[in-house]
């Protein structure tokens, strides 16, 4: 298997790397990215777990018992599940979102896609969404993943990551380029 020296140099991408192996061997790689998904957002979403993960005075043995209560709430399976407990055992539950990204990273090479992360100031509906996918296929030669996010302080416009590339046609940038630019 070939993996980005750049993720597997890092604590969190060895972490990751070693989770893509064991689901790869056991074919569960779709099911534990989803468990892995759902856990990213419900992290995002409750500050309590987010303070939780992050939080190097609570036990180990309080750590493995909560994370594997939020894992058994979210339905993940039995891989995700010890794969938690191993963190939490290690007190690496803090590298978490990083390990999450890192084995997205490897399970989209693994693919042979890139993940494009796109912010927009409202919404973008199914058509935009294909359009766009469509586009970024043809730029990229290769299947594009989209991770789609809103951000209304960027007034308009578009701004694309992929990988450490960065497409930004917001409105916010080409305002402040426009103020930069009449200061002299």
């Amino acid at each position: 298997m070939e993996i980005s020296g750049g993720i597997t140099a890092s604590l969190a991408g060895r972490y990751a790397s070693a989770l893509y192996e064991l689901a790869s061997e056991r074919g569960t790689v779709t099911s534990v990215e989803s468990d892995l998904d759902n856990l990213a957002q419900a992290i995002r979403e409750s500050g309590d777990l987010a303070a939780l993960i992050r939080n190097p005075q609570v036990s180990r043995e309080a750590a493995t018992g909560a994370i594997d209560g939020v894992a058994g709430l979210l339905g993940s399976g039995d891989l995700t599940r010890q794969f938690l407990g191993v963190l939490a055992g290690n007190r690496r539950l803090a590298s978490l979102p990083d390990m999450i990204r890192a084995f997205g990273a490897i399970a989209a090479a693994q693919r042979g896609e890139v993940t494009a992360e796109v912010t927009s100031a409202h919404p973008l509906d199914d058509a935009q969404l294909a359009q766009l996918t469509e586009k970024l296929k043809e730029r990229e030669g290769c299947e594009v993943k989209l991770k789609a996010s809103v951000d209304p302080e960027i007034l308009g416009g578009l701004v694309v990551r992929i990988g450490s590339r960065m497409i930004d046609s917001s409105i916010r940038t080409r305002l402040n380029s426009l103020a930069l630019a009449m200061k002299g």
